[in-house]
């Protein structure tokens, strides 16, 4: 069976009729796709005969409503990534930090409509890798890169967690056990939470989440501003002091370090496609999309702006809970973070493990149905991410690091260059290879807008990860007492 050639129990049009159209029309023969709203009513009915289909099933897979879309959104940014704001503030300067933070967001915003559209256009999509085949000109070679990829940044997303939550855990103890094993609690605590097998079967824990941080970053955020100094102020250092712009002693390798710890937080558009094929309706993730996307820049701006002004440059840590002084303020509002901790990898365990497990069992009554082989397998593919993931963590064992490096490796396809050539694609074969003419202005404004997309994941790519390679080898090299799989305290206090 071709694994990427066929739909899920959801979706029931062979891709490849799609792809002979797109191919005929790229060729100037004349053939064009359905324009939006035709492609709206075509969803709908397919939608309809996805729910139909599946209603005689034990697990059924299209019951997300737009709001429960916006809870499981809300989890994916609304997350511990936040708390590195306050520290690409202090190395970009407050004025380039929240200008960078809007405009990434409006990128994100913008790229994440575009594969919206493209979901609704083709609705035997099931997730990032048939559209990475489908963008190439059904490219096998194509959708086996891309999926290793996916399943990379997943994994990579998932340890960081790992991490975080080892410090989380040294943090509180004051160091009781070694942190490989903290490291490898963490993992054990997210597989038994990644076994729901359904989104929607997700979408409370996601609430909570998402609550949860929510009022984890506002505590950090106040007790940031009340208590009378940061951590490990001294008189010689003097007060918190903030910069409006970078420093000049700053370097490239810093600022673009800083710059992707921001995008980072914003490159979420991999799990949509996946959110999506599970909607009831996919016509309303305009909605969830545009709640999440307010929150995001009002939250990230200022808290990431309000800590930095009270920590200044010479106190500042990554993540910024480790600045604050008073250690009970300090462990207060870490706590709060434990929910989002774990859920945020446990989301992504789950779409790698939805992924590996539907093509594994497609067409077969394990995929639908409570089966003891469908549950043996579900198990056995999260238990291989986890560990994977944990070993990752300890091989890697940095913060800002870690972030750079999947904002630069993953985020420069996955945030950027697949959605500015999916855009150039659909125009294309709406309006011909001179769309952006026929078009007139606005043509031309998308025309250089995606292309500028693309260059964006281009410069992340190369230069990006370059600097995030360079950031982890700096690490290892100031810090001596770090090595892989250490028992070292990486706790906040340490």
């Amino acid at each position: 069976m071709d694994t990427a050639g066929h739909s899920s129990g959801s979706l029931h049009r062979d891709p490849d009729i799609y792809l002979k159209k797109i191919d005929h029309d790229l060729e100037g023969q004349g053939c064009r796709t359905p324009a939006v709203d035709e492609t709206n009513s075509l969803n709908s009915g397919t939608v309809g005969l996805a729910i139909e289909t599946e209603s005689h099933n034990t697990i059924k897979y299209r019951t997300c409503s737009w709001q429960k879309t916006a809870a499981l959104l809300f989890s994916e940014y609304i997350c511990l990534a936040i708390m590195s704001f306050p520290w690409s503030f202090s190395v970009l300067g407050l004025i380039p930090g929240v200008i960078l933070t809007v405009t990434v967001a409006m990128i994100a915003f913008y790229t994440s409509l575009t594969i919206w559209r493209f979901c609704l256009r083709h609705p035997e999509v099931r997730d990032v890798c048939d559209i990475g085949q489908y963008l190439f000109w059904n490219s096998k070679i194509a959708w086996y890169l891309t999926a290793a990829m996916f399943l990379l940044n997943n994994t990579f997303i998932q340890s960081l967690h790992c991490l975080i939550g080892s410090q989380y855990l040294n943090t509180m103890s004051h160091h009781a056990i070694c942190t490989v094993a903290f490291s490898a609690i963490v993992a054990a605590v997210s597989l038994l939470f990644s076994l729901p097998r359904t989104f929607s079967g997700l979408s409370k824990l996601a609430t909570f989440s998402a609550l949860a941080t929510f009022i984890s970053v506002i505590l950090a955020t106040i007790f940031a501003g009340i208590e009378e100094h940061p951590y490990e102020w001294d008189a010689e250092k003097g007060s918190p002091i903030f910069l409006l712009i970078p420093s000049p002693d700053t370097t490239f390798v810093q600022g673009l370090n800083a710059f992707l710890n921001i995008s980072f937080t914003f490159i979420g558009q991999i799990t949509v496609p996946s959110f999506i094929a599970e909607m009831k309706e996919p016509k309303e993730f305009w909605k969830s999309l545009t709640a999440v996307t307010i929150a995001e820049v009002v939250v990230f701006t200022i808290i990431g702006a309000i800590i930095y002004l009270y920590t200044g440059n010479q106190y500042m840590t990554a993540p910024a809970f480790g600045s604050i002084g008073n250690e009970l303020y300090m462990k207060v509002s870490f706590s709060f973070m434990v929910p989002t901790i774990i859920f945020l990898g446990v989301l992504y365990a789950s779409v790698s493990a939805r992924f590996i497990f539907f093509r594994l069992f497609e067409g077969t009554r394990h995929k639908s149905n409570h089966t003891v082989a469908g549950w043996a397998v579900w198990s056995g593919i999260l238990l291989g991410l986890w560990i994977l993931a944990w070993i990752i963590a300890e091989v890697i064992p940095f913060f800002t690091g870690l972030l750079s490096i999947i904002g630069a490796v993953f985020g420069s396809f996955f945030g950027f260059i697949f959605w500015g050539v999916a855009h150039i694609r659909m125009s294309h074969s709406d309006y011909g290879p001179n769309f952006y003419k026929k078009r007139g202005l606005r043509g031309w404004v998308e025309f250089i807008l995606n292309v500028s997309v693309i260059l964006i994941g281009l410069l992340f790519l190369g230069p990006g990860t370059y600097a995030s390679v360079e950031s982890v080898i700096s690490s290892y090299k100031e810090d001596s007492i770090v090595s892989a799989f250490t028992c070292a305290d990486n706790g906040l206090r340490s």
